[in-house]
């Protein structure tokens, strides 16, 4: 009997490191930009919240925060996601 190989892992269209623009977006709420900035600098020591752009919504409800980092790994970025995705004050993560 053989063993089954497991599939590959494709390759990275990403080049590590490199800058990488995360989505985020919530309900416009007291402390949705501090949050993300947080978890940015928790996973990017070096991140610049300077960096960080906002768009409201047309209606004003939602916030979309777009936060900048510097990516060093899949497991990085896959971490990240899971982490802002998981947050109780965003909605989605792109």
């Amino acid at each position: 009997m053989t063993t089954p190989v497991p599939p590959e892992t494709p390759p990275s269209l990403i080049t590590y490191p490199s800058s990488f623009p995360i989505k985020v977006m919530g309900v416009k709420v007291e402390g949705l930009v501090h949050a993300i900035t947080t978890i940015a600098l928790a996973f990017d020591p070096d991140f610049d919240a300077s960096t960080i752009e906002l768009r409201e919504s047309k209606g004003g409800k939602y916030l979309g925060v777009t936060v900048t980092i510097t990516a060093t790994s899949r497991e990085q970025l896959d971490e990240l996601y899971r982490t802002l995705s998981t947050h109780p004050m965003v909605k989605v993560v792109l």
